[in-house]
This record gives structure tokens, C-alpha cells and sequence, in this order.
């Protein structure tokens, strides 16, 4: 680690509370070693979430120890191996992931540097082993965290900065959900809500996958531009829009109007818990259709109709380390869209962290999301 830096800057939450600016600050810090199961990593672009604020001021109530440095998935190159490292070279660029499991129950999991889970299991390594997160220009790294890319197809060829590549912990949630559900190439699927940030990559994603995507959302304006630049990116795109009108019925029947549908993939924010929208896309699935639930739920989906044609639900929290793999691997075929027709990033320097915060509160829909820049890229 010789051309590594003693020191290395990161944004510490001290404390949860509404006075987010004086319970943050950015600090000087020894730079971690990597032993067995972990890499070290130099951060290069950070992803930041809509609701980081409501994090940070307790308005969204995630369990977390403090003092932390948050953060969330993000793009890097490892700086150093640990003695079990056998294929991340250094200086490789790598995706690293929030989500960690522990290594003897997959059930004891949580999202580093967001909050601690609900298990002991995942408490304890929250706690003890992979508390702080990416925030910062160096990060300790669980192992099988680190995804690498083939810098010289996905950035050479292909174009992609990791600034870009950012975006990826967008698009990943969706496709664990339609990875869940087994989507084919071929058949249709309902996205709703699809004008958010996560739902708007599932368009994306699902339609990379060799899917019709039909996207369903209030806002017929929201609705246009996601299609303008679906069709700007992958002009061979197959997609269709729905209005939610919240007319359970009207809705189900202009799902249904487009034909045969297969599946569903459900990302709905708090706020949309009790629209009809899911009740309407289930209403028009096949015999044997499935649901993909990922986000917040509040109507009773499982009646008659449910059982009556075999329908398949299943919930899904992000993805699984296979996931990742594949998903890199669709990226480097580049079933993608390129450049701003996939992601127009906004990013901030870590001393501007609160304008990048406020910034991703309003910065959302499809092929936007906020970022901090921690290192050259």
C-alpha cells in the first residue's frame, strides 16, 4: 500500500436529527487495511439516494449505529488485496455493493452505510465488521462486495465513465426483481409505478432483458419523456404507456387492451401504498402470471382472481451477488443505451454533500441520479 495515502477524507453522521448540517461533518481518517475477506478500495463516485436527507434526520426511521459514514453502492478501483484475494487485481475498477449478507446466514442482511437490518446477525456486522460506507475516499471492502468490469470493453468500447456506471445502483434493484420472476425475453411485463428512479431503470432493464415493457404512471408528461428516452437510447425498444387514473377497473382494462400480459414488477414508493395501480396490473395477468413486489404494498392483492388463475407472487429485497455478475455481463454485451440517452448524472464534490443531498430529493426519474465524486476519475 505504499502509493496509498495515510489519511483519507470522509462525511461523518454523528448523530440522527433534523439539524443534518451540524450533525455531519467531513473528517480526517487513517486509511484501513485489507486482511482476509476484504479490499480496499479508492472510491471514485458515490451513488446517493432521493431520500439520504430523510435518512440523516430521522424522518425515514432506519436503525443505524452512529457515528457512521453513510453511503451507498459506488464505482472504485481496488487500492489493495487482502491474502485471500486470488482474482481483483489492484488498480482493477470495480463496482462496489451496499448489500452484505453475512458469509454463514444470507438471512442476516442489511444495506451498509443506509442501516443496520432487523437480525442480530446483521446488527452485529453493522456494528463490528462493515459499519462505514463509501462516503469517503477510501472504503474497506467486503470481498465478494467487489464486482470487476472489463474497463477496456465497458469504458473503452463502449464508452461508459464511472460516472455513468454510477447508475447502476439503479438498475440493479429491478433486475433482481425480474431476475426473481424468471422474465423471458419475449414476454410482457407491467411496470408501476415507472416514473420514479428505481422503476424507471426497470423499464430499462426489462426491456434490455428482450421484454415489453408496458409503463404504467399518473403523469401522462412523466410518461412521455420516459418513452422519448427509451426510444432515443434503444430505438428497437418495445414499449407502451398506461395512465393510472385510479379507476381499478378502466386501468385493468387498458393493461389488458395490449394483449396477453405475463408479469408485473411492482417498485411503489411509501405514498403509493394504497393505489390501485397493483391491484389493476394483477387483474390483467395470464393464468400463471407473475408479480415481483419490491417496494411498499398496501392492498390486499390474493383473492379469487389470484388463486382462480395460479398466479405467482414474490417479494425481493435488491438482488444476490449472481445478480451482479450477470448484470455486468449484460452491460458489457451492450444491450444498453450509451452516454445521456441511459443516465445523466448530477455530481457533487464531498464538500458539497448537502447540496448533493437536496439535489436528489427533485433529481428523480428514469436515467437520473445524484452522486458524490470522491476521487479522479
Amino acid at each position: 500500500m505504499s502509493d496509498i495515502p495515510t489519511h483519507y477524507r470522509a462525511l461523518v453522521l454523528d448523530r440522527v436529527g433534523t439539524n443534518i448540517t451540524a450533525n455531519m461533518r467531513i473528517e480526517q481518517r487513517v486509511t484501513p487495511q485489507a486482511d482476509t475477506g476484504s479490499v480496499v478500495v479508492r472510491i471514485l463516485e458515490s451513488a446517493v439516494l432521493s431520500y439520504q436527507n430523510d435518512i440523516y434526520t430521522g424522518k425515514r426511521q432506519y436503525p443505524m449505529t452512529t457515528p457512521i459514514v453513510g453511503g451507498c453502492s459506488a464505482v472504485g478501483r481496488v487500492a489493495a488485496v487482502g491474502p485471500d484475494t486470488t482474482a481483483l487485481t489492484t488498480g482493477q475498477l470495480v463496482w462496489v455493493d451496499c448489500v452484505v449478507r453475512a458469509r454463514d446466514d444470507p438471512g442476516s442482511v442489511y444495506l451498509w452505510g443506509i442501516h443496520e437490518g432487523e437480525s442480530a446477525g446483521s446488527r452485529k456486522l453493522h456494528k463490528d465488521v462493515w459499519h462505514d460506507g463509501t462516503f469517503a475516499e477510501f472504503a474497506k471492502v467486503p470481498l465478494e462486495n467487489c464486482i470487476p468490469f472489463n474497463e477496456a470493453r465497458v469504458c473503452g468500447e463502449l464508452g461508459y465513465s464511472p460516472r455513468e456506471l454510477v447508475y447502476l445502483f439503479h438498475l440493479l434493484v429491478p433486475y433482481g426483481g425480474l431476475r426473481t420472476i424468471d422474465l423471458k425475453a419475449g414476454e410482457t411485463v407491467v411496470v408501476c409505478p415507472s416514473t420514479g428512479g428505481f422503476s424507471g431503470a426497470g423499464v430499462q432493464v426489462a426491456l434490455a432483458m428482450g421484454a415489453r415493457v408496458i409503463a404504467m404512471g399518473r403523469n401522462e408528461a412523466g410518461l412521455a419523456k420516459l418513452k422519448a428516452l427509451v426510444k432515443k437510447g434503444t430505438p428497437w425498444a418495445n414499449i407502451e404507456t398506461v395512465k393510472i387514473t385510479g379507476d381499478q377497473a378502466a386501468d385493468t382494462a387498458s393493461l389488458e387492451a395490449f394483449g396477453t400480459i405475463d408479469a408485473v414488477l411492482d417498485i411503489s414508493p411509501p405514498a403509493a401504498a394504497q393505489s390501485t395501480h397493483l391491484l389493476s396490473a394483477v387483474g390483467a395477468l395470464r393464468r400463471g402470471g407473475r408479480i415481483s413486489v419490491m417496494g411498499s404494498v398496501g392492498q390486499h392483492i390474493i383473492g379469487w382472481r389470484f388463486l382462480s388463475h395460479d398466479l405467482e407472487v414474490k417479494g425481493k429485497l435488491m438482488y444476490e451477488r449472481e445478480d451482479m455478475v450477470l448484470f455486468v455481463k449484460m452491460l458489457e454485451a451492450g444491450l444498453f443505451a450509451r452516454g445521456k440517452d441511459l443516465v445523466e448524472t448530477k455530481s457533487f464534490e464531498l464538500e458539497d454533500w448537502k447540496e448533493a443531498f437536496d439535489t436528489a430529493e427533485e433529481y428523480t426519474a428514469i436515467g437520473r441520479i445524484v452522486s458524490l465524486t470522491l476521487g479522479k476519475q
